[in-house]
């Protein structure tokens, strides 16, 4: 495989689960804290169907999305199909429930009184949120790890939403999908390669963020 094609895809992939990572940390952050310590009708079945999407298979959330954004589909219009953004929306759609469950696990396993001494010291809403975040950072870094590992490694939704074009939609783990099927193991095996080693080391700087914050 050329070194241009290469870097193509390992930046294109870098950069589509980078953003979907991110934009699944945005939403799961702040609902998985409302899920975590708010109290309100219905909080059990929003935190089951929660539960529920962390085992969302890739390949049903594909479908999902490709419906939705074929040109018959209800937002076929924006013409997202077969486009790194129908790739992120699809990698979103699987991280999302990840982050959202561990962090309101996280948040739940706190010591309760230590919300009710933060309020009787005249702490503000946001400055415990703040604070509670603080506590739990280290199951927090463990929900962003959960929820990029989920969407490097997936290739199911990416295949159907991305159609796996050469310079527009092609990642690493269709890539791998691909040269597998044209019987090219070596380079599908350096794919693989690659792709652990990127997997791993974005995990071990998280890590090493996580643990130095453990020994504070």
């Amino acid at each position: 495989m050329p070194f241009s094609d290469l870097s193509e895809i390992t930046l294109l992939s870098l950069q589509v689960s980078g953003l979907a990572t991110l934009i699944s940390l945005l939403v799961g952050l702040p609902l998985g804290t409302l899920l975590g310590l708010g109290k309100f009708p219905g909080r059990a079945f929003f935190l089951t169907v929660v539960n529920t999407g962390m085992a969302l298979p890739p390949v049903v959330v594909g479908l999902a999305v490709a419906m939705t954004l074929w040109r018959s589909g209800p937002l076929g219009s924006l013409r997202l199909i077969y486009t790194p953004w129908a790739i992120v929306i699809a990698q979103v759609i699987i991280a999302a429930p990840v982050v959202t469950g561990l962090t309101s696990a996280a948040l739940q396993a706190l010591d309760p009184r230590l919300r009710l001494q933060l309020l009787g010291l005249g702490a503000s809403k946001a400055q415990v949120i703040l604070s509670l975040w603080r506590e739990a950072r280290l199951p927090l870094l463990a929900a962003l790890m959960a929820g990029f590992g989920a969407v490097i490694s997936e290739v199911g939704a990416s295949m159907m939403v991305g159609g796996n074009i050469r310079g527009q939609t092609r990642v690493l783990t269709t890539a791998i999908v691909l040269e597998t099927g044209k019987g090219e193991f070596e380079n599908a095996l350096a794919l693989g390669v690659l792709l652990l080693v990127i997997t791993f080391s974005i995990n071990y700087a998280l890590t090493w963020i996580q643990q130095r914050g453990a020994r504070r």
